[in-house]
């Protein structure tokens, strides 16, 4: 501010005014405050078990991330996706060879290829298991037991349907950026007529079996 002296025969001015140190000052914390903010968004933390996929403006540039401290472009965006090993359970009705409905409960045990991990977020999204994984699942079940009939499902053939899902679960997921690890038969589930038929034949057959021994002995 600037004060003029209007007594006669003594005109002189008195400033009042701000230091020009003080804006300096304040010059240099505002450009510090601002480097601060650049530093702390320059530098990401990748989550143990994740993986890091960065866009720029909404477009996926195709780099990622793995786990720890990185030094990133202070415009780009991280997303982070699982890598871990991940377990679908799938309760179904499915179709054997000869029409039967039957109650088979599966486990699907899979995960992210690390390698894949920006493709999978770019034409997928983050929510891949329900796009891409469970439909798939479900569609290789019912073929799979389909092509085998209720008796051997039940009884000796788990190991083989079990095989027959992996592997198509492995042709379909392996392009789309998943890693199969397991495919595990819980439980299957026949209707109670049909069940109580197939034991009363095995106890025929082992009966059968044991009169056979009997006579030979």
């Amino acid at each position: 501010m600037t004060i003029f002296d209007n007594q006669p025969g003594r005109p002189h001015v008195i400033n009042a005014g701000v230091p020009r140190g003080v804006f300096g000052f304040i010059g240099l914390a505002i450009i510090a405050l601002i480097a601060v903010i650049v530093l702390f968004n320059c530098v990401t933390r990748i989550g143990t078990g994740n993986v890091g996929v960065l866009t720029l403006f909404g477009r996926v540039t195709g780099e990622s991330l793995p786990e720890g401290i990185h030094l990133i472009n202070p415009l780009k965006t991280v997303n982070e996706l699982s890598i871990r090993s991940q377990t679908i359970k799938e309760s179904a009705s499915v179709p054997s060879s000869e029409g039967l409905m039957m109650s088979l409960d599966t486990s699907l045990i899979y995960h992210l290829n690390p390698d894949r991990a920006a493709e999978v977020f770019q034409k997928l999204g983050p929510r891949y298991e329900d796009v891409v994984v469970e439909p798939s699942l479900r569609s290789s079940i019912r073929e799979a037991t389909s092509s085998h009939t209720a008796n051997a499902l039940y009884t000796g053939e788990r190991d083989l349907v079990a095989k027959q899902i992996f592997d198509q679960l492995t042709t379909q997921l392996t392009a789309r950026g998943m890693v199969i690890e397991n495919i595990l038969l819980r439980d299957i589930q026949l209707p109670a007529t049909l069940r109580a038929a197939i034991e009363a034949k095995q106890q025929a057959e082992q009966e059968s079996l044991a009169m056979n021994f009997r006579l030979q002995k």
